[in-house]
């Protein structure tokens, strides 16, 4: 499966990331920036996009808002550093699958991928 991750601050993120890439049946990307996600969505169809709350160029909740626009198949996911209940009282409504606090390690990242599978039963290895 494949997980984007839209984020500016890959040195944070590194243990997050590296722990969602030592997954077995899971490929990560990366991307810098909003646009750089809206433009990767164009060429290929993740099956989840993390969204980094640092992005440069858009809100995480707009930027989850136009990908599910854009392709209403996907999944997001929000690095937010909000509580547990101000993330869904914001984002109620919105498609996304999970908030991830902030900043990410190897418990999140594997609570990621637990509910991403969750998803897509057939595809365990």
């Amino acid at each position: 499966m494949q997980i984007m991750i839209a984020s500016p601050r890959r040195d944070a993120l590194q243990n997050f990331i590296e722990s969602l890439a030592n997954e077995p049946d899971i490929d990560v990307s990366l991307v810098n920036s909003a646009e750089d996600a809206l433009a990767f969505l164009r060429t290929e169809a993740p099956e989840l996009v993390v969204i980094d709350e640092a992005l440069p160029d858009m809100k995480p909740l707009e930027l989850a808002t136009a990908l599910v626009q854009a392709n209403a198949m996907i999944n997001t996911a929000v690095i937010t550093s909000l509580s547990g209940k101000e993330f869904h009282e914001q984002s109620e409504g919105l498609g996304v699958l999970c908030g991830v606090a902030s900043p990410p390690g190897r418990d999140e990242a594997l609570a990621v991928v637990a509910k991403l599978r969750s998803l897509y039963p057939a595809r365990r290895s």
